[in-house]
């Protein structure tokens, strides 16, 4: 059984018991979240959401918070001695899912 979830501007294929990273969430580690943006579930058969499937959540304990990567963005113009040179680490929060209700 797996479902999609919409968070955080992305999508994301989860069943039961998967570790995913999503974009930070408001939830400190141990709590519970509950992603309500249900978009299809896979159980004997494939439920579509228009856009979400009705009365399907799907329940993840936080695992904790982080940062990713870092990113280097550089920005350089020809001709004129322009450069910027800047870093970006995205935060994100890893979550289990712990059951998916359809």
């Amino acid at each position: 059984m797996y479902a999609i979830i919409a968070t955080g501007g992305k999508q994301y294929k989860v069943a039961e018991g998967d570790i995913i990273k999503v974009e930070k969430l408001g939830a400190e580690a141990g709590e519970t979240y509950t992603f309500d943006q249900v978009l299809a579930v896979s159980d004997n058969g494939l439920k579509v959401g228009e856009p979400t499937v009705a009365g399907a959540t799907v329940e993840a304990s936080v695992v904790g918070n982080g940062k990713g990567k870092k990113v280097i963005v550089y920005k350089y113009k020809r001709k004129t001695g322009y450069h910027k040179k800047n870093g970006h680490r995205q935060q994100y929060t890893a979550v289990k899912i712990e059951k998916i209700n359809a």
